[in-house]
């Protein structure tokens, strides 16, 4: 009688024993696909992404050159795409943090800033650059000090007191370079060897500027002096090159990453296959390249070197 108590015992252990295994099992499935689920829905599906690029000045022409890219990124992501209008590399890093903006093209040293506040912030790709009056080909380019041909100022030390043109704060060429880079050739801060600094707006404002006589010289990045040369507003033979700095990685083209990767991989795929597409050569003759090609944040560490040392440097004076 005892040993039937006991196997029925046993044999009910058993079946509870399975009963749990079993729930078990479900439990770890369904909270499996919780997860799953959980995560998919954290990724961020808006019904309208918002495009922005740091200013330049012809931001409003540029507008029009990036219809083809826009109207190919709605087509294939199927979202409606917005433009922002920037006024300073500062607004469209704003847009971004704030994620009013969602894809945007950022200079060098503004995406550096970006990403070290948001690492969502992601960098996917750039172009690469045909040859040109003074850039060279590959997806780099390099800040250049100019002076008008015929001014007095040929060389460097002839600069001293001078009036000096720089882009905007969130320039890589136009700013930090000169401020980290050019500093250490001359010995001093920008302000101490020259008379007076001022801040222009864009690139191509600070070439002209040189050329009509109202800043004696200015830091330029090499592609941004050949879109003002192709307009007939200057040219190489027109300007003396004082200094040139070393190669710079060209424009990140960035998303945030916390979109849904689906949309991101449509995203990358508008610009890296864009090559061949209908209406693709005119945007990609304005900014003088035949394709784009992949960037990862790590193609941009030489900026992050940079800042760093420019935030030591302030430090030390603070």
């Amino acid at each position: 009688m005892n040993n039937l108590i006991i196997n029925q015992c046993w044999k009910l252990n058993s079946g509870i024993n399975k009963l749990i295994t079993v729930f078990s099992m479900i439990t770890i499935i369904l909270g499996g696909v919780g997860s799953h689920l959980a995560m998919a829905a954290t990724c961020e599906n808006p019904e309208a992404l918002t495009f922005a690029m740091v200013p330049t000045e012809e931001s409003v022409a540029e507008l029009q050159l990036y219809k083809p890219v826009t109207d190919r990124m709605e087509k294939l992501t199927g979202k409606k795409i917005q433009f922002f209008m920037p006024t300073s590399y500062a607004s469209v890093v704003e847009g971004l943090l704030s994620k009013f903006v969602d894809v945007a093209v950022l200079g060098p040293y503004s995406y550096v800033i970006a990403n070290s506040k948001d690492k969502s912030i992601e960098v996917f790709a750039t172009y690469a650059k045909r040859p040109g009056y003074m850039q060279e080909e590959g997806p780099g380019y390099r800040g250049v000090l100019i002076s008008k041909r015929g001014s007095k100022f040929t060389t460097i030390d002839s600069l001293r007191g001078s009036l000096l043109g720089l882009t905007d704060p969130g320039s890589t060429s136009g700013n930090l370079m000169p401020r980290v880079a050019f500093t250490k050739v001359i010995g001093m801060d920008l302000e101490k060897f020259f008379g007076k600094v001022v801040y222009t707006g864009s690139h191509e404002l600070s070439t002209v500027a040189v050329v009509k006589g109202k800043v004696d010289a200015a830091f330029v990045a090499t592609h941004r002096f050949d879109n003002v040369v192709s307009k007939g507003e200057a040219s190489l033979d027109g300007v003396n090159i004082l200094w040139k700095s070393d190669p710079i990685p060209q424009d990140p083209f960035v998303y945030r990453n916390t979109l849904c990767e689906n949309i991101k991989a449509k995203i990358r795929e508008t610009f890296l296959d864009l090559k061949g597409q209908p209406g693709a050569k005119k945007f990609l003759d304005n900014v003088k390249s035949n394709t784009f090609v992949k960037m990862s944040s790590d193609d941009y560490n030489i900026i992050r070197d940079l800042k760093k040392a420019k935030d030591a440097r302030k430090k030390k004076k603070g």
